[in-house]
């Protein structure tokens, strides 16, 4: 146990944990330059300091969705490389720009946006290609055009292409023909600049299922996000012990009230759960306004006194029942909800399973009323990237 909880629920982020799953993509990587996703405040586990940490294990990149978060970053000290990736309309790019955030553009319009900043720094931009996945990026006459026009705009001193990018749809499946077809498209892309007369840039394609199982897709780059956090990209890649990683987070709590009930005893809203026997109902002070996934309602568990026990009844806004049978537990109890299941706790895929959703989810919405702690060895400044 890692003390008392000091606010209704703690995540223990563990940067050495971290640090170890970096190393370890580093392995499945070694020839790419590592680009470590910390959008959506670092998956939930606290973005400055995990990029402080990405920085100190060697990432030679920093990665983000949005303006904003690249903006935190660099006013956290952060000087290194930095890609924010999404490019909204009528978002003011210049201060990010000035700060040597590397832009992405999808489309003409998009770059156009790019164009129409007033920044002093001349933009760095990273262009989207649409290899399958139709989210971001354009592909066919839509990719000549955004292609010709960026050419034309770096020929003119206006920016500097400073990367090619896509996304794969079905990495996290890697026998699927969607993942070569990609790969094949991409290149065809890549190709099709240096058409333009352009000096090849940056290539990056693979995120964390493709870093670990298609070498073929490392290229310049690899973005890694959810495996540096220690949680497995798919079922189908195996577990995260499997793939040598590491969870980062451990989301605990404690019991605030322990109680026994007679058989029959309804419990949470609507009753969905009735007890069979004489047992004990243990209150933990966390529910789905925290970010508890309400859909594991009944259906998921957690740690208490070395033992696994269920969730009992509906999930609420602000507290979940537990039937802790007959395991001895007293107010104040540790819970631990899930973890890196060292100590037999859940993982957070076994919550994410529970609710039929991803492990993704489980940590990234966690919310404000849940303290994030970070343990381990703690970086003092974001630093400036290898």
């Amino acid at each position: 146990m890692e003390g008392p909880v000091s606010a209704p629920a703690e995540a223990l982020v563990d940067l050495d944990a971290y640090r170890a799953n970096l190393a370890r993509l580093r392995e499945a990587a070694p020839n790419a330059a590592q680009m470590a996703v910390v959008k959506a405040d670092a998956y939930g586990h606290g973005a400055i300091e995990v990029s402080a940490a990405a920085r100190e294990a060697g990432a030679e990149w920093l990665g983000v969705a949005t303006i904003e978060e690249a903006r935190t970053l660099r006013r956290a000290g952060d000087t290194g490389p930095l890609l924010a990736w999404l490019n909204p309309a009528g978002a003011d790019l210049a201060p990010a720009i000035d700060a040597g955030v590397d832009m992405a553009a999808g489309s003409v319009e998009q770059l156009d946006a790019v164009l129409a900043a007033s920044a002093s720094a001349r933009p760095r931009v990273h262009l989207k290609v649409d290899t399958g996945m139709a989210r971001g990026g354009v592909r066919g006459a839509e990719l000549t055009a955004l292609l010709d026009a960026a050419a034309a705009a770096q020929r003119a001193g206006r920016i500097e292409i400073a990367g090619i990018f896509s996304h794969f749809a079905c990495a996290d499946e890697p026998a699927s023909p969607v993942n070569g077809a990609q790969e094949h498209a991409f290149t065809e892309a890549v190709d099709e600049l240096s058409s333009f007369d352009v000096e090849r840039p940056l290539r990056h394609l693979a995120n964390s299922a493709a870093a670990l199982t298609r070498p073929s897709a490392h290229l310049d780059a690899v973005r890694v996000g959810i495996a540096s956090y220690g949680l497995s990209p798919g079922p189908a890649l195996g577990t995260p012990a499997q793939l040598g990683l590491t969870p980062v987070m451990t989301l605990r709590t404690a019991l605030a009230l322990v109680r026994r009930v007679p058989p029959g005893t309804g419990v949470s809203y609507g009753h969905t759960y009735v007890t069979k026997r004489e047992t004990t109902l243990g209150l933990i002070p966390v529910g789905y306004g925290d970010g508890i996934l309400r859909a594991a309602s009944n259906r998921a568990s957690a740690l208490v006194n070395g033992e696994l026990v269920p969730v009992a009844g509906r999930v609420c806004m602000d507290q979940i029942v537990l039937d802790l049978g007959d395991t001895p537990a007293s107010r104040g109890e540790e819970v631990v909800l899930f973890g890196s299941g060292r100590r037999g706790e859940p993982l957070a895929e076994d919550w994410a399973e529970a609710a039929s959703t991803i492990g993704y989810e489980v940590v990234t919405r966690l919310g404000g009323r849940i303290a994030r702690r970070h343990v381990g060895a703690i970086p003092k400044t974001t630093g400036s990237g290898g």
